[in-house]
């Protein structure tokens, strides 16, 4: 194609947005690596005719940086963005959207804000947009029927592009073909309901991108980034350094710090880059993980004083590794299969099964060294989750079950007991075990006290992810932070506090009472 002859024949580029484009002129050589970018025909399109607002004030072309050239490199129909501030992802996604708005006929494309004074500041993004493409598109084929600053109408090819906010009511009524969700962390109570009816409006094979800085550990955003694997979104995760101009002069008497020089090495940061890092942690503080993000676990950052030692928790996730096995699309993870001759403990947090409830978990642990073995975790009634157990204890060498007897529990352990089980845990003699005002607090910290020992032995990011969210309020209780879970980190306490007791004498007592009925 002749780049410069058919850039603005719109009908043409529309057809070839995904290729790469042939021209060199359009290709980037990156100072970092030497590595050539050569942009897909969206991209060079993109860097020839949009303009936007420069970050040293006043307008310029629109060149990619190195967050929105790698979001173009791996993204797919389904995107969830997890990013440091102000790296240019809002406007990228855009100015995406709006190439292939005005390209293709009969597009709806719509981007939605956390806020009507966020969606007014990406209409004036998208805006520019077109304000500075050729005279006699404007007056032609992107002649509008109707701008205001909410929408821009392309009667002449029946497409259009919507700038809304969480709080209207964004989805009903339409059709959309490519959508953009901004700052989902920050979409406020009513966001769960906006997003389905969003997501209920796209079209099957339409496009959409999740995007946030965080805003700490639960709600929307954090959910849906942690289950994306599960949802079949592609994750892209964004750290501040992927922005040029995080850079600040570093002195002469400037040392880096044995955290400062790992990091740096790390992900090949420069002295100006490490600078600029200590100046805003400092300003920050305890936000700063939050607002310049650097890994996606830290930077969900919980609300509340976390109980378990972070530092414990970081290190068992950089030894958490996949499991060996998932069985019923991932509600069992194995990572240690039973071995003849050992034994094992079950701790069990039951739930009521329902789909919007909480999630019944169970966790196996080796009775000696107590290794997490594998994990069951889903939504369970009390008589499948018996069954369950059952199956699972059998396959671990009749493993102790540890049922937390609160609640649901009770139900649990009756049908446990019409399955015969062999080795169910009895407290104070009693089956199952007691959450209570005088277990829990010990319950807790044996497990805290686990966790710095012996980070190494807790295999389970689902668990991991828990440990970090769980807080200390103001109350002096403790418990899963707003928005977030606790069933992995209730059922590992309830293994570790059995395993910390003489668990075979639960398992004889319970035994010999069976034998004598």
């Amino acid at each position: 194609m002749d780049w410069d002859k058919n850039w603005e024949d719109l009908d043409v580029v529309g057809q070839i947005l995904d290729k790469q484009c042939d021209d060199e002129r359009t290709h980037h050589k990156d100072p970092r690596t030497g590595d050539v970018w050569i942009p897909t025909v969206r991209d060079a399109w993109i860097e020839r005719a949009l303009k936007i607002r420069t970050k040293k004030a006043g307008e310029g072309n629109f060149k990619l940086n190195r967050a929105q050239r790698e979001y173009s490199r791996r993204c797919t129909k389904q995107n969830i963005v997890l990013k440091a501030r102000q790296l240019g992802m809002t406007t990228y996604v855009g100015a995406r959207f709006f190439a292939q708005t005005i390209m293709r006929k009969g597009v709806l494309s719509m981007q939605v804000a956390h806020s009507r004074e966020a969606a007014e500041d990406i209409f004036r993004i998208v805006g520019r947009f077109w304000d500075h493409l050729p005279e006699d598109l404007r007056k032609g084929r992107l002649k509008t029927s109707h701008r205001n600053v909410h929408e821009l109408v392309f009667p002449e090819i029946d497409s259009e592009f919507v700038i809304s906010s969480a709080e209207e009511n964004a989805g009903r009524g339409r059709t959309i073909h490519h959508l953009h969700c901004t700052e989902v962390s920050r979409w406020g109570a009513s966001g769960e309901e906006a997003l389905a009816s969003l997501r209920a409006a796209l079209v099957p094979d339409g496009e959409i991108v999740l995007e946030s800085t965080p805003n700490g550990a639960g709600g929307l955003f954090y959910e849906e980034w942690q289950q994306a694997a599960e949802t079949g979104y592609t994750t892209h995760f964004f750290p501040w350094w992927f922005e040029d101009i995080y850079v600040s002069e570093p002195g002469p008497e400037f040392q880096l710090t044995e955290e400062e020089a790992e990091l740096a090495q790390l992900h090949g940061l420069r002295l100006e880059q490490v600078a600029w890092r200590r100046h805003q942690w400092a300003t920050l503080r305890r936000l700063a993980v939050q607002e310049f993000a650097e890994d996606p676990v830290s930077c969900f950052r919980a609300a509340g004083e976390c109980v378990f030692e972070l530092d414990a928790v970081d290190e068992a996730f950089q030894a958490a590794g996949d499991p060996v096995e998932a069985k019923d699309n991932g509600r069992l993870l194995i990572w240690y299969p039973r071995e003849p001759n050992r034994q094992y403990v079950i701790g069990v947090d039951p739930a009521g099964g329902g789909i919007d409830g909480d999630f019944s978990c169970a966790q196996v642990i080796d009775r000696e060294t107590g290794m997490q073995c594998a994990e069951l975790h889903g939504h369970y009634p009390p008589k499948e989750l018996a069954e369950e157990l059952v199956k699972l204890g059998k396959a671990y060498n009749n493993a102790l079950l540890a049922v937390e007897r609160n609640n649901h529990g009770g139900s649990v352990l009756a049908h446990l007991h019409h399955l015969a089980y062999p080795k169910i845990y009895h407290h104070d003699g009693q089956e199952g075990w007691p959450t209570n005002v005088q277990t829990r607090p010990r319950m807790i910290e044996g497990l805290g006290w686990a966790l710095v020992e012996a980070p190494k032995y807790f295999r389970s990011a689902r668990l991991l992810r828990e440990l970090r969210t769980f807080v200390r309020f103001k109350d002096g209780n403790t418990g899963a932070a707003p928005g977030t879970h606790d069933d992995c980190v209730m059922a590992m306490g309830i293994a570790w506090a059995v395993r910390a007791e003489d668990a075979g004498s639960g398992a004889k007592q319970h035994t010999q009472s069976a034998a004598g009925n």
